[in-house]
């Protein structure tokens, strides 16, 4: 089975929902032992207990990923069962504002989440991957970090860290045998764009939908499942030569949406 993830364990946080849920359960049907950080613990038990019944290998584990001592220890407890080959910083956080109407407590919000949770991750797992020479972080970026998007200050910002971290890591790791990269997604369907659709434009659900899905030159929005496939591909034995890039998978909108 080419991009087999079998006798490998795979971290994913944020793994229980939108493109966290795809990962988390097309790496466990390619042989990887699943393990799902989510802040709602009862909802990752809940997709474990799913990719279990499909006779596949899946833990939760409950954790804010801000948290580092909480955060060093579960990965302690991973480590202890069963190592750590597989790192894919998902979980994040979005926030509608610029630069004057966002407030310091969700700038600090955002900050905390989208950028010092990848940094809690990866600082908790490059011990057990240094002592193997080996590992894989995956970090899940924005077309919003190099694609100025209205109104996405705070979080465009996370997302800039993200790719330069993901480049400093790549960098210093490079002769112990761990790659890192990540993907900038342009806008994806998922639970949380229909939550914020309805939150926001109440009354107009559907005519703000195609007109976002309108922004990508493709003509609508991903799927998770693409996604996944693109960081099942990084993640796997066959990305081997690949460390240290930034991947844009967004219908074209960077390059043709002009």
């Amino acid at each position: 089975m080419i991009f087999s993830l079998e006798g490998r364990s795979a971290i994913i946080t944020g793994g229980a929902s939108g493109i966290g849920l795809a990962i988390s359960k097309l790496f466990a049907s390619q042989g990887g032992d699943v393990h799902i950080l989510e802040l709602n613990g009862a909802l990752a038990e809940e997709v474990a207990s799913e990719i279990r019944s499909s006779g596949y290998k899946a833990t939760a584990h409950e954790v804010n990923i801000a948290d580092q001592e909480k955060v060093k220890a579960v990965i302690q407890t991973i480590a202890d069962t069963g190592g750590v080959d597989i790192l894919v910083n998902n979980a994040g956080i979005a926030h509608v504002g610029n630069a004057l109407n966002t407030t310091e407590a969700d700038f600090d919000r955002i900050l905390n989440v989208n950028i010092k949770g990848p940094y809690n991750c990866i600082h908790a797992v490059l011990p057990f991957m240094l002592a193997k020479s080996r590992g894989v972080i995956l970090n899940m970026a924005s077309i919003a970090a190099t694609i100025g998007i209205p109104d996405r200050f705070a979080y465009s910002t996370s997302k800039g860290a993200v790719i330069s971290m993901t480049l400093s890591v790549a960098k210093d790791y490079l002769k112990q045998g761990i790659r890192c990269n990540c993907i900038s997604p342009a806008r994806v369907h998922t639970p949380f764009v229909d939550g914020f659709i309805s939150k926001n434009y109440p009354g107009k659900e559907q005519e703000m939908f195609e007109k976002l899905s309108a922004t990508q030159p493709i003509g609508r929005m991903a799927k998770p499942e693409e996604i996944a496939y693109l960081a099942l591909y990084l993640c796997s034995e066959e990305a081997g030569f690949i460390t240290g890039c930034d991947y844009a998978i967004d219908g074209g909108f960077t390059r043709l949406n002009n």
